[in-house]
């Protein structure tokens, strides 16, 4: 089996105006998520590409050798944000999909453009851009009764992608695809045994992504992610938003461990991946720390009084909840540190919050 993950050669130039890339000057961003320091204004200097004509024009000019790297992020939610500002920062083109107007015009208001993508019915457009691109990151859920939305088009997928181009892929899923270990240490070997319809969906969708990758002989991974938090989306953010907890968040009180994984440290996973790329792996991307919930919302409590006083009534963690939520599982990270190389930004969720709180200068 012969899968293609050495550089690719050639030479190319991209055409600036097309993709609208300014001609000169620094790339800021609010957030840089490796240094983990906030920039100042917003990225006004960046710009995604939004059309096929105008993606990636890349011609050869016989002057320059080697290749730009080309990311193709579906899905620029909350972890392909961090990860397409990490990667342009580190002089990569990055291009990606939102799913509605509204939201576009968020990501828009923040210096992107991106494709709008139908999971019904996906834009051959967007499939064409695929084609252009050297790295594919996937991170869409899947959808009730119609699973993950780009695997519905696995054939045309198939030939499209069947090309010099593409080298590495990466599905996001989740470690939920193990189900209740009744508190066993699961590594990625353990399994899986998903019991919610979606945790199935997500099972099926990595098998759909890998088989996918080997048939097109690009070489593709699984990250299995813990609960994901970062600056924006914590647990300080939300004692401070101060709202109504959903039935799933107060189910989760009841657990005695969840993984959970920083953004930092899932870029940190994804540029390691991408240096030393291992066909068809499956990884856990979760920190060292399956701490209880409760545990946490007492410490994030504790850098919020440290810092703003009692300004914020503390959240009654324990309050009553009829329905008992399973799931209960510690998820081991071994293979990511030692195959990949990992050397976690924040190994415990006290690390990552403590980040956070030194970061935020007002309620």
């Amino acid at each position: 089996m012969n899968f293609r993950s050495k550089k690719l050669t050639g030479d190319w130039t991209l055409d600036m105006e097309a993709c609208r890339f300014p001609a000169a000057g620094p790339l800021r961003f609010p957030f840089d998520p490796v240094s983990e320091k906030w920039s100042i204004g917003r990225p006004s200097n960046l710009r995604f590409c939004s059309s096929a004509s105008a993606e990636l024009r890349l011609f050869g000019n016989g002057d320059n050798q080697g290749t730009q790297n080309r990311m193709f992020i579906l899905g620029l939610g909350f972890v392909g944000e961090f990860v397409a500002q990490d990667l342009v920062n580190q002089g990569w083109i990055v291009s990606g999909t939102c799913t509605n107007v509204s939201k576009k015009a968020r990501l828009e208001k923040l210096g992107f453009n991106v494709h709008l993508f139908d999971a019904i019915e996906p834009k051959l457009e967007v499939i064409n851009i695929l084609n252009q691109h050297t790295h594919l990151l996937i991170s869409i859920p899947p959808m009730k009764d119609i699973g993950d939305p780009m695997l519905q088009h696995a054939e045309l997928l198939r030939k499209k992608l069947n090309n010099q181009h593409l080298q590495w892929l990466c599905y996001l899923s989740t470690t939920s695809v193990y189900g209740d270990c009744g508190g066993a240490w699961v590594d990625e070997n353990y399994e899986p045994n998903p019991e919610s319809e979606l945790a199935k969906l997500r099972l099926a969708a990595e098998e759909g992504w890998l088989s996918l990758g080997h048939d097109v002989g690009v070489a593709s991974h699984i990250f299995r992610l813990g609960g994901i938090y970062g600056p924006g989306r914590s647990a300080i953010d939300t004692i401070i938003k101060q709202g109504s907890l959903s039935d799933v968040q107060r189910g989760r009180s009841l657990k005695k461990y969840t993984a959970r994984i920083h953004v930092s440290d899932i870029c940190n996973a994804l540029n390691e991946s991408i240096r030393k790329p291992y066909p068809g792996r499956i990884y856990n991307i979760v920190d060292d720390d399956p701490a209880p919930r409760t545990q946490v919302f007492s410490f994030a409590h504790k850098l919020i009084n440290e810092k703003w006083g009692s300004e914020i009534k503390k959240r009654d963690e324990n309050e009553s909840f009829s329905l008992k939520l399973k799931g209960e599982k510690r998820v081991v990270n071994t293979r990511m540190k030692n195959e990949l190389g990992v050397k976690l930004i924040h190994p415990s969720y006290k690390s990552g919050l403590q980040t956070i709180s030194d970061q935020m200068h007002h309620l």
